[in-house]
């Protein structure tokens, strides 16, 4: 390990669900095959190492400096150009966590501790994911990778040894047996799914396992919707023909989290019409919710949101609590356990240097000695003690004005040697 990298601290920049807007995380997001072109523009700013980590809840920048500031800065900077804004209009909505703090943010994130809606089982896919496109960018250092891989176990973990992920396969579950109740068959059945929020596209994927044959994708970001569609296998409308799709669908589901409504009773008003009154059923797992609950309201449209359908799927809040509990626990062991194990490979490269130095002197007092042992080991001391001891005298004899210092040195000989 070079000195360099010995150094070298967890950097972590970005936005998301609780620190920006929707529309500035639109701004933001950096589509899969952008990906190498951002990397490789952060690396021309003069970062050797680098992930970013783009989702509908996130745009973040994972990456190791010696200068955390200077690292936080050419990060920022290539978000706000990605964005089309001035760093300093961006920085009320960037957040920039360093260190051990880096580590659990980032931990908790793969874990899917940090996301809308906990336990969404998304997220880890979409980590592995720009973990392999910064591998091949040539991006993913050795700092890196043992930061990816001890996130991976933590995830792991949480999922094998913890309740959290029950929850939003749950959720789904849940939703698909309402739609089945109303609709029956769902191979006779239409489906819209609006916006690209993970959990709306985990109910898209169950009610596709459960027969849907036809499902169409928006979003506000077009790139996101064409994503969306060639993940689910389906196809994609432009967000303006939202409303107009609407009487095509038997199933809506949202996951946009605009913070601003976007079906009214209205919109399904003029929907039921043009469908001769046939039901909608509607899923609302937009967090703040997307469609106004007094669609509940209108005849002929079952509307629900998460909380309806957790409070379904879910023994209750203790139970939800108490696997949180456990999967923060973890995380916080998992963090622990990575620090502990990159501070002592840290320490390595000292260490091999202080044993290569003490063995050439072993050897040569032994070919001084010419085999007398006694006087091999009286060298030895003498020669390995030397050094330090004219530093030790060098300290405590500066003066009054140096006793903090002949303190600390005193006391870290103490604990290295262990003379208490």
């Amino acid at each position: 390990m070079t000195a360099s990298a010995a150094v070298a601290r967890p950097v972590l920049v970005g936005a998301n669900h609780r620190s920006s807007s929707l529309a500035l995380r639109d701004q933001l997001f950096v589509e899969d095959g952008a990906a190498p072109a951002f990397l490789e523009g952060l690396r021309g700013a003069g970062l050797s190492q680098a992930v970013v980590l783009s989702t509908c809840d996130r745009v973040e920048v994972l990456t190791f400096d010696a200068d955390p500031l200077r690292a936080a800065r050419i990060a920022a900077e290539a978000l706000a150009a990605r964005a089309n804004l001035p760093v300093d209009g961006l920085s009320s909505q960037l957040y920039t966590l360093v260190g051990k703090d880096a580590v659990r943010h980032f931990f908790a994130v793969t874990s899917s501790l940090d996301s809308l809606v906990i336990g969404e089982p998304h997220v880890l896919g979409q980590v592995k994911a720009v973990h392999r496109i910064s591998r091949e960018a040539g991006m993913a250092g050795p700092e890196v990778e043992a930061l990816l891989q001890a996130a991976y176990a933590a995830a792991k973990r949480v999922r094998t040894e913890t309740r959290v992920a029950e929850r939003p396969v749950s959720i789904a579950a849940a939703a698909v047996q309402f739609a089945r109740d109303l609709h029956g068959d769902l191979s006779e059945c239409s489906a819209l799914l609006v916006g690209a929020g993970d959990m709306g596209e985990l109910i898209a994927e169950q009610l596709l396992a459960y027969g849907l044959q036809r499902l169409v994708v928006t979003a506000p970001r077009q790139g996101r919707a064409e994503a969306m569609a060639n993940g689910l296998g389906c196809h994609w409308v432009a967000f303006d023909e939202l409303h107009s799709a609407i009487p095509q669908a038997d199933i809506v589901l949202t996951a946009v989290s605009a913070r601003h409504i976007l079906i009214g009773p209205e919109h399904v008003q003029q929907a039921l019409k043009r469908r001769r009154r046939k039901p909608i059923f509607m899923v609302d797992a937009g967090i703040p919710g997307d469609v106004d609950p007094a669609v509940n309201r209108v005849e002929g449209v079952f509307l629900y949101d998460l909380t309806d359908l957790e409070r379904v799927a879910m023994e209750g809040r203790a139970t939800r609590e108490a696997a949180a509990r456990d999967a923060w626990g973890i995380v916080d062991a998992e963090v622990l356990e990575y620090t502990r194990g990159r501070a002592e490979r840290v320490a390595v490269p000292a260490i091999v240097a202080l044993r290569a130095y003490f063995e050439a002197v072993r050897e040569q007092v032994l070919a001084e000695a010419s085999g007398d042992a006694d006087k091999a080991t009286r060298l030895l001391i003498h020669r390995l003690l030397h050094g330090p001891s004219e530093t030790m005298k060098e300290i405590a004899g500066v003066g009054d004005g140096n006793r903090a210092e002949w303190e600390r040195t005193e006391q870290l000989l103490r604990r290295l040697f262990r003379l208490e």
